[in-house]
């Protein structure tokens, strides 16, 4: 079975453009508790600056190792920052992006202290709105020399590129599988690789399960793993299996094809639900779609050789509902 995690953030105050906020906004040591709590979770995700910070770097090392949970990935936090609305590493400003290629420096730094092997960047500000006001070779040309600088600079880290197609900005230079790939074979860094989001990959219209494969053929790009649903037209961060089951199942056998050994991350907003339960679900169906894979092998590897799609209905129905 894999090893499972969770983006301690995903605990925490839930708002989108029309509430501040959902719930009350635990601190950080109430999350890591309540993390703690989730059956089956080995792991946490921290993001920059909300988690984790110089100043509480050697706390958090501390209460982590206290509940036994690994320290997965770093987050940094180039979202929610107002100096970098148009851009962190892409900024037409160079003091802007100076400043936030220090930060990513920053949180490597924080990476490495916390025993942390993988730095997730999602780089959700580095992209453009409006048509005619973008020279798009330039923009990629500093996007691939800051990405270069910063896994030159610490080659101990995996830097996972995290792809999603829109949101904040409406069109986002890491956007799909194939033009992250790109991105990330341009720096020539064997430490830089590809997150899949599966609700961001729902929602830019791809197969998740084949993502996974060309991530394997440019090269054994997939560092690492972020799960969700979402009803295929906006990055709803859903529990996983509320919408989707068969692709599920599909990636999963994918990333056994493939040899994948990283961890399966929860990455879900409970805006309403109780987060606790919510991911405690997610993870219930997963490892319940990876029990599948696993009994199933063989005869999953005969029903894609057969290309029927009758006798892949039949098999789903059978295993999901015994019939």
């Amino acid at each position: 079975m894999y090893k499972y995690s969770v983006i301690l953030g995903n605990l925490g105050n839930t708002c989108d453009r029309f509430c501040k906020g959902y719930k009350d906004n635990p601190s950080t040591e109430e999350m890591l508790a309540q993390a703690a709590k989730i059956p089956y979770v080995e792991g946490i995700e921290l993001v920059g600056t909300w988690d984790i910070r110089p100043d509480n770097v050697k706390d958090m090392k501390k209460r982590m190792e206290d509940y036994g949970k690994t320290c997965v990935s770093i987050i940094p936090d180039v979202f929610t920052v107002k100096e970098y609305a148009r851009g962190t590493i892409t900024n037409n400003d160079p003091e802007i992006r100076q400043q936030s290629l220090d930060y990513l420096r920053q949180m490597s730094e924080i990476a490495l202290e916390m025993n942390c092997k993988v730095v997730n960047l999602w780089m959700a500000q580095d992209g453009y709105d409006y048509l005619l006001t973008t020279n798009y070779d330039q923009k990629r040309e500093w996007l691939r020399e800051g990405t270069t600088r910063l896994a030159q600079e610490f080659p101990a880290l995996k830097y996972a590129l995290e792809y999603k197609p829109k949101e904040p900005r409406n069109f986002s230079f890491h956007a799909r599988m194939a033009d992250t790939i790109l991105a990330a074979k341009e720096t020539g860094c064997d430490n830089v690789g590809i997150c899949i989001d599966t609700g961001h990959g729902f929602y830019a219209g791809e197969n998740v399960a084949e993502a996974v494969i060309l991530a394997k053929r440019a090269g054994d790009l997939l560092f690492h793993m972020h799960f969700n649903d979402n009803h295929g037209s906006w990055d709803d961060d859903m529990i996983v299996g509320s919408v989707h089951s068969t692709v599920y199942i599909d990636l999963l056998l994918s990333l056994r094809k493939t040899g994948y050994k990283g961890w399966l991350s929860m990455d879900q907003y409970p805006y309403r639900e109780d987060a606790i339960d919510a991911i405690g679900e997610s993870i219930k169906w997963v490892r319940q779609f990876e029990k599948i894979v696993e009994e199933n092998y063989a005869e999953l590897e005969e029903l894609v050789e057969r290309n029927d799609a009758i006798a892949t209905s039949r098999f789903m129905r059978k295993v999901l509902f015994q019939s």
